[in-house]
């Protein structure tokens, strides 16, 4: 069994945007995230609901250490771009740590 600690950022867009903003979020984050040394792989998972489009990025990570060399010192805050405001509906302020067991 080994534990890891895994990441999960929440955001919407319009659904008219969904495309844009996945490629918009392979460019940014997700690019950002592999370059982070202690990422240990990033899933995207996306839901569309009538007009609203949900994502979902799913990092795993070695530490909270490696997190911090990613997010900043306040780990728990949500991480934004600038040209992020061309897409999201809202800012959600923090995302959700969990221990992560694999076996």
């Amino acid at each position: 069994m080994s534990k890891l600690i895994t990441r999960i950022w929440h955001g919407t867009t319009a659904a008219h945007h969904a495309d844009d903003y996945l490629q918009y979020l392979e460019e940014s984050g997700i690019r950002d995230y592999r370059q982070t040394p202690g990422n240990l792989g990033v899933q995207v998972l996306r839901r569309l609901e009538g007009e609203v489009c949900h994502f979902w990025t799913v990092t795993r990570w070695d530490s909270y250490a490696s997190i911090q060399g990613f997010a900043g010192e306040d780990y728990e805050k949500a991480r934004y771009y600038p040209e992020d405001a061309q897409y999201l509906l809202e800012f959600e302020p923090t995302v959700l740590h969990c221990e992560t067991f694999e076996f």
